[in-house]
């Protein structure tokens, strides 16, 4: 099925008076997702702007007409349709009853992921994070294609809402020869995770949204036994991942020490610090904050350590052209943000309550 095809499937379960202005729309092929919302007008999201598609309001059977074409919503309000990448998103009422519907575009996309070939062929595990819809999934759904197409490797999938292979027993063909494992609950995804390694021999094993501190200790116990794990996370960036009490075990952990005076009058910091409390889970990380521009910590131990002293740590910027070629620069995190930042970080015990990032 093409990459057309896959979007008529989506456009088919929306109300008869959407169907047609997507289909002529101009910019049709950038759609990220539509948004129908009970009372108010259907709404179109495409890469680069939003509009609405009518002035007629979304009623109780335009839901109806879109719900009664989808396969059945799951414990986490998802569903999708047959043999496509799509996903559909359920807003309900008090009383149980669906009053919104987020139709997401999923793509198969092809060659979007040579930036970061090196991570992959050199075997160890790396973190993928940015906000939602950035593209992590469409990422992480290309890399499984290349590690088990182009390089052979016996890959599983966690797939726990079916969107990186489908919504169907039968896989999307955007994944390859990976295999996938379905997750009959969302809070049984570390199960899943573990059974993979002891019942499936993967060299590599790929999860989208590691997300409770369960899947973060089965992540880690993945990477024990030396298996490549590729996983994403819902985070602006790595400074935001060690703030997370949650997920920070991911990258190291962080935990308070008390050092000597003659050690804090070297360092110039006070006696109570802030360190790194284990090896990472993952050994690298990209921040995919932008279809563009990404930013790669090589070694996330050497990163977390300098974020935690409040140092500057170094990373690369990927950067694409609008002809896709690859440009990579070595840059620091502003001095005149960070030093200060992390000072006042390793000083206050209860950094990790403050709304605000402090990388």
């Amino acid at each position: 099925m093409s990459t057309d095809e896959d979007l008529d499937r989506l456009i088919e379960i929306l109300p008869k008076s959407i169907q047609h202005i997507i289909e002529t729309h101009q910019y049709k092929q950038s759609l990220v997702e539509i948004v129908m919302d009970l009372g108010r007008r259907p709404e179109a999201r495409f890469l680069t702007h939003p509009e609405y598609l009518s002035a007629k309001l979304i009623s109780w059977q335009d839901l109806d007409y879109s719900t009664k074409r989808l396969s059945k919503f799951t414990d986490d309000n998802r569903a999708g349709i047959e043999r496509t990448l799509h996903r559909i998103s359920c807003i309900r009422n008090r009383q149980g009853l669906v009053i919104g519907l987020t139709c997401r575009v999923g793509r198969a996309m092809y060659g979007t992921i040579n930036g970061i070939r090196d991570l992959l062929e050199s075997g160890k595990s790396f973190l993928i994070l940015g906000c939602p819809g950035v593209g992590k999934t469409t990422m992480v759904r290309e890399i499984a294609r290349v590690l088990a197409n182009e390089m052979e490797k016996r890959v599983v999938i966690i797939d726990t809402s079916n969107e990186i292979a489908g919504d169907s027993d039968v896989p999307h063909f955007g994944i390859g020869r990976a295999r996938r494992m379905q997750v009959s609950r969302t809070d049984l995804q570390h199960k899943v995770m573990i059974e993979a390694v002891e019942n499936h021999m993967p060299e590599v094993i790929i999860i989208d949204e590691i997300g409770t501190e369960l899947e973060s200790s089965a992540a880690k116990t993945i990477a024990e036994r030396g298996v490549q794990l590729i996983g994403t996370a819902h985070g602006n960036s790595l400074g935001s991942l060690v703030k997370n009490p949650v997920l920070s075990d991911l990258v190291g952990g962080v935990q308070h020490v008390i050092i000597s005076d003659e050690e804090a009058r070297r360092r110039g910091t006070q006696k109570s610090i802030l360190e790194r409390k284990g090896p990472p889970v993952f050994y690298s990380a990209l921040e995919l904050n932008d279809r563009f521009c990404w930013i790669v910590h090589e070694h996330v131990d050497r990163s977390v350590d300098m974020l935690l002293q409040g140092l500057e740590p170094r990373f690369q910027i990927r950067r694409f052209d609008p002809e896709s070629r690859l440009s990579i620069s070595l840059q620091k995190v502003d001095s005149s943000s960070t030093s200060s930042k992390g000072k006042a970080m390793k000083s206050n015990k209860n950094w990790r309550k403050n709304s605000r990032t402090p990388f």
